[in-house]
């Protein structure tokens, strides 16, 4: 047979691996150090729990999985998709983490302490078109605070955000928006009802371009008038500040719209005080389409590099009350590692060192000259220097080809000499440079 995975997925060799665990070791630091906690939820979770949570794009993408065992004798297939599907599909793969997270706070609600700070670096899938950026199986990196209305919790996010990608070198633009203000659009061109179809055609722009998103909105109902009355809005100009103003002489009439207007001024007034090193915007046209949104939005751009978002997030008010404890409020981010690893792979910002997974290789010529490596390999691994001895007494210039190809930095060679002497000799591959040294001594410097 034909070896093959299935689309939108990827095999990860040892070298990916590396700057994978580079991307996840950064973001975690950073998370532990704003006092974040781990935890971790299944991969599948019940449809009940899934379905109705991501609007109706996001509902078509999640991955159902069948029932196991005799499921089908009693299905009546002559009923519509909508009711069969239930019967024959009791789990689903997780689309995101927030909303297990969400399941995952009920559920433990009397062994957390709230505000309940979490973060989570597991896999999830949606049932999507692969391109350049965008997978099937992919690994979000999320963080919560859940139990405070506070807006320090989007001011830290922002900060986090800053931290993560000023550590892995990579030049970013935050952009912020709030559903409060697409609220307020909603209401100020007579369409309230409307702010599911606005936000999810909205939500497209940068895709599709303008002259699309108004020829969705269109198809979805709303008048040319309506329409229309969205242009003073995307010719909004200035800074944060400046378009706020403006806003709030739009939304006189919007109670919803003018407290989105609030909350970003002093959202924005805070990230001021805090000189974040990279840009922090207000975009007007940033929707992000997954309903349970209901503040603050957050996503972020790589600036020299032509891709999507490559981390998102925002405030939602009771996405926990769906789960039978209402009044939650919570607000998250998510990095995609995915993304980030397509980035810094452009840009040429890993670490040149991360593919050294041995530093130290001892070349083995023998029964008794092995003996003596093992000796001083058991040193080195107790010191935590990631060493190798040859398996098997093959010639040198195999072994040589071997570190090579591994990447080692050091070789250590052990022949009759170094036996008799009780030494070591040292090759360092980068200059082809020899050291002979006692064995304590030379094992003081590889460490």
């Amino acid at each position: 047979m034909k070896c093959s995975i299935p689309k939108g997925t990827r095999d990860f060799l040892p070298s990916e691996m590396a700057r994978r665990n580079y991307i996840f070791d950064t973001i975690r630091d950073v998370f532990k150090a704003f006092a974040f906690e781990p935890i971790e939820t299944p991969s599948l979770e019940n449809l009940s729990t899934l379905m109705g949570k991501y609007g109706e794009e996001g509902d078509k993408l999640l991955f159902k999985v069948l029932n196991s065992g005799d499921f089908m004798k009693d299905v009546d297939f002559s009923a519509d998709y909508r009711h069969v599907a239930p019967q024959i599909c009791e789990r689903g793969l997780r689309y995101d983490l927030t909303v297990p997270f969400a399941r995952f706070v009920v559920q433990h609600r009397d062994q957390i302490v709230f505000p309940f700070r979490r973060y989570q670096l597991q896999p999830v899938w949606r049932a999507d078109r692969p391109q350049k950026g965008r997978y099937r199986e992919f690994y979000p990196c999320d963080a919560d605070m859940i139990g405070s209305d506070s807006l320090m919790g989007e001011l830290e996010l922002v900060q986090m955000i800053d931290e993560v990608f000023h550590r892995l070198g990579i030049n970013v633009t935050v952009k912020i928006n709030n559903r409060k203000i697409l609220a307020g659009i909603a209401d100020i061109i007579g369409a309230p009802e409307r702010l599911t179809d606005i936000t999810v055609a909205i939500d497209k722009l940068d895709k599709i371009g303008l002259e699309a998103v108004r020829e969705e909105l269109r198809e979805r109902g709303l008048s040319e008038a309506q329409v229309s009355a969205l242009d003073p809005v995307f010719a909004l100009d200035g800074d944060a500040k400046q378009k706020l103003e403006s806003l709030r002489s739009l939304f006189a009439d919007s109670a919803t719209g003018l407290l989105g207007v609030d909350e970003c001024s002093t959202l924005f007034d805070m990230i001021t005080a805090a000189q974040p090193r990279c840009t922090v915007e207000l975009d007007l046209t940033l929707a992000r389409g997954l309903n349970y949104y209901t503040g603050a939005i957050f996503e972020v751009k790589a600036n020299d590099v032509a891709m999507g978002s490559i981390c998102g997030g925002g405030r939602y008010d009771n996405l926990t009350g769906i789960f039978g404890l209402p009044g939650v409020s919570g607000v998250g981010i998510s990095f995609g590692a995915d993304r980030i690893y397509d980035v810094l792979t452009e840009l040429d910002r890993f670490p040149a060192t991360l593919e050294q997974s041995a530093r130290v290789l001892f070349i083995n010529f023998g029964t008794t000259e092995q003996a003596y490596c093992i000796r001083w390999a058991t040193e080195l691994r107790r010191r935590g220097i990631p060493t190798l001895i040859y398996p098997e007494a093959a010639k040198p210039k195999k072994q040589m080809e071997y570190a090579n190809r591994r990447g080692v930095a050091y070789v250590v060679f052990v022949g009759d000499q170094e036996l008799a002497d009780g030494t070591l000799t040292l090759k360092d591959m980068a200059t082809g440079q020899q050291l002979t040294l006692p064995a304590q001594e030379a094992i003081d410097r590889l460490s």
